[in-house]
């Protein structure tokens, strides 16, 4: 859908419109621009995506975020369906990225399935790094890993992961190195960047961690980039 076909809604903070739902958390001088996609089963409004996109709009970072086809017809309809083929969601993400103006520097990245297809985006000339905020490194309880495509990545990939991540915990980790993945571990934290009770931390504190590491690697990689 073209430009001129959106609708705005305008609010203090979040602008909205239809394309296969973009909220955009706007931020007071904004030096980046990170395009995020959801997990398998919550959308661009979840509670998680949405404070993570205040935390990093806190840092003049602005946040847009999308729904996938499959997302928007559960929440059109009701009814839930799978998601679709990578094919299809590398197809709808890369539309999100011609979307997005030129008028600041252009980082991608998603919760779980939508870091993992954001990574997959990694050649796109467009993109200066992506941000993976709980990467599915496999289903819980089978390793089978969905890194293959890490040895050949065009541009950095930058990993917030719980350590009790049950995709990929530190553990299971410990041993494995790519040459251009930084994995930034949360204490404690879950795939919901959840840590337990017992620690004193919160999601909200995780969370707000996440958003900081964001931010330094995207300054750092501006200040590069002069």
């Amino acid at each position: 859908m073209r430009q001129n076909k959106r609708r705005l809604l305008n609010s203090s903070l979040l602008t909205r419109w239809r394309l296969t739902d973009v909220i955009i958390a706007k931020a007071t001088e904004p030096k980046a621009r990170l395009l995020l996609a959801h997990g398998a089963g919550a959308a661009a409004n979840s509670d998680f995506m949405q404070q993570l996109a205040l935390e990093l709009a806190a840092l003049h970072i602005e946040v847009w975020r999308f729904n996938f086809a499959y997302m928007q017809r559960f929440l059109d309809s009701g009814k839930r369906s799978l998601p679709d083929k990578m094919p299809v969601l590398l197809q709808q993400f890369s539309q999100q990225i011609e979307n997005c103006p030129a008028d600041l520097p252009l980082f991608i990245g998603g919760k779980s399935m939508g870091a993992r297809v954001a990574s997959l985006l990694s050649t796109n000339s467009r993109v200066n790094a992506i941000f993976a905020f709980g990467y599915p490194f496999h289903a819980p309880k089978k390793l089978s890993w969905r890194t293959e495509h890490f040895s050949a990545l065009g541009c950095p990939l930058f990993v917030a992961q719980g350590e009790r991540d049950a995709f990929g915990n530190a553990a299971e980790l410990a041993d494995k190195s790519w040459p251009r993945v930084v994995l930034h571990w949360l204490s404690d934290g879950d795939h919901d960047f959840k840590p337990r009770v017992k620690t004193g931390l919160t999601q909200q504190q995780l969370i707000a961690q996440a958003a900081q590491s964001c931010s330094r690697k995207i300054d750092e990689i501006l200040l590069a980039t002069q």
